[in-house]
């Protein structure tokens, strides 16, 4: 009979290349503090089998359900999750054991002939299209070009970070915007022709971020998997989701977030949010920001879930309710 404690620990994760390398680069992380071997399970969600656009799909949980479904049902020990797919209210039978450090929370363009987003909308007399299946990203790239005086076509699009370059590299598209997590993930980022700076687009909540789930009985193991935990992560992303939570909001709704991080020779000492929700034709956007301190310690989580609370209250007092289209109920 094998020992509980020597045991393989087993991942859920999705099954596609950037899943399964993030889930490998956990696994290697749990291997390392455990001891203990860590074999990876592949589940397929409906957000990996439906081929309906995610705003159609509702966005919110669909490739996340699946895996807890496999926690609850004890199938596997631990999950890891794209952060910016998990929805804002926490199940009580499952712990987000760790958020570990993140990883550039950036857009990424990749645009053909090694352009930047400036220089596809230079030309008058030609419309840059551009690929994207997120609503956030559709506005605040509409609204970029009109403050270029320009304008682009925004191309819904769905798959995986191979099929979406396709696009590119095939003629179908000028440029496609993925996040530049996944690409490094993946050791694709040098392929990306400009970061985008959050000044003029801001990225999804908790993006570029990782959970690592567990089912709450497992106390012992969601301990060991504290451990991974990056309580400057933490906070920043607690204050991002709060606000989409505020907003009700689900992750396909056009709202963009990012909690940076302010720091002086010995620490972190505020924390910078700013949030935005628009238009899809980038045509309004409702953008503004706050900061507060930092929290003393890793078990104050008030200050950044009262900060998103805050700053979704006062743009929802300036319009933002009738910017996001359906919102959840």
């Amino acid at each position: 009979m094998t020992d509980s404690t020597t045991r393989a620990l087993r991942l859920g994760t999705r099954r596609s290349k950037l899943a399964m390398a993030q889930s490998g680069q956990v696994a290697e992380a749990v291997r390392a503090l455990t001891g203990r071997p860590v074999e990876l399970v592949e589940i397929t969600t409906y957000g990996d089998t439906s081929r309906e656009h995610l705003a159609q799909i509702g966005g919110t949980g669909v490739f996340v359900s699946a895996l807890r479904d496999a926690l609850l049902a004890g199938e596997i020990d631990f999950a890891v999750h794209s952060l910016k797919d998990l929805p804002t209210t926490q199940p009580e039978d499952l712990t987000l054991a760790a958020i570990p450090v993140r990883e550039d929370p950036r857009d990424a363009l990749i645009a053909r002939d090694g352009l930047t987003f400036e220089q596809l909308t230079a030309d008058e007399n030609k419309v840059a299209r551009i690929g994207t299946g997120s609503p956030r990203r559709m506005a605040q790239l509409n609204a970029w070009a009109r403050s270029l005086g320009r304008r682009v076509e925004t191309v819904p699009i769905r798959g995986n970070i191979d099929t979406r370059i396709g696009f590119v590299e095939k003629g179908e598209l000028d440029a496609v915007v993925l996040a530049a997590a996944g690409l490094t993930r993946i050791g694709r980022i040098d392929e990306a022709t400009q970061l985008l700076s959050p000044d003029v687009v801001l990225p999804a909540p908790g993006q570029g971020a990782l959970a690592i789930e567990c089912a709450a009985v497992n106390a012992d193991l969601a301990a060991r998997l504290a451990e991974l935990d990056d309580p400057d992560t933490r906070a920043a992303v607690t204050a991002e989701r709060s606000l989409l939570a505020a907003l009700e909001a689900g992750c396909s709704a056009p709202v963009g977030a990012l909690a940076d991080l302010k720091r002086d020779e010995q620490a972190v000492t505020e924390l910078h949010l700013r949030g935005v929700v628009g238009t899809t034709d980038g045509s309004t956007l409702v953008q503004m920001s706050t900061t507060g301190h930092v929290p003393a310690s890793p078990d104050d989580a008030a200050t950044p879930l009262n900060m998103g609370r805050e700053l979704a209250a006062e743009m929802l007092a300036k319009g933002a309710a009738g910017l996001m289209g359906e919102r959840a109920l």
